[in-house]
């Protein structure tokens, strides 16, 4: 494992931190100590859909990481998973029953009826 510094400079065409999701981030890292951390998005197989996300909050990064800095937080994305979110907006609501990060896909060819799930 390696600091945020070692990881390939990406851009927000990978994928874009949106304003309320930027908010939530900066006080979900704050609150845990990661004032220098990043969320790592990651799609991994599973759900309803074939495809699902597994975000997590960090300050090390894996070898081949790419760091997007969007809104002012920093994002890591594994190589395979960056195919699947190229494009992509990460945003937040604070909806009581579908509330949560939700990455806003343009490549996903279909999602689950609970959105968790996503096919491409």
């Amino acid at each position: 494992m390696s600091s945020l510094a070692d990881a390939k400079e990406g851009s927000e065409k990978l994928l874009k931190v949106l304003p309320k999701a930027a908010e939530r981030l900066k006080y979900l890292m704050q609150k845990k100590g990661l004032v220098d951390g990043a969320l790592r998005v990651a799609v991994i197989g599973g759900g309803c859909s074939g495809l699902q996300y597994k975000m997590d909050l960090t300050d090390q990064t894996k070898p081949k990481d790419i760091l997007v800095r969007s809104s002012g937080v920093n994002i890591l994305v594994d190589p395979k998973s960056a195919l699947f979110v190229s494009g992509s907006d990460l945003d937040y609501s604070d909806d009581l029953q579908k509330g949560g990060f939700k990455v806003i896909n343009p490549n996903a060819t279909a999602t689950c009826s609970c959105g968790e799930s996503f096919s491409a």
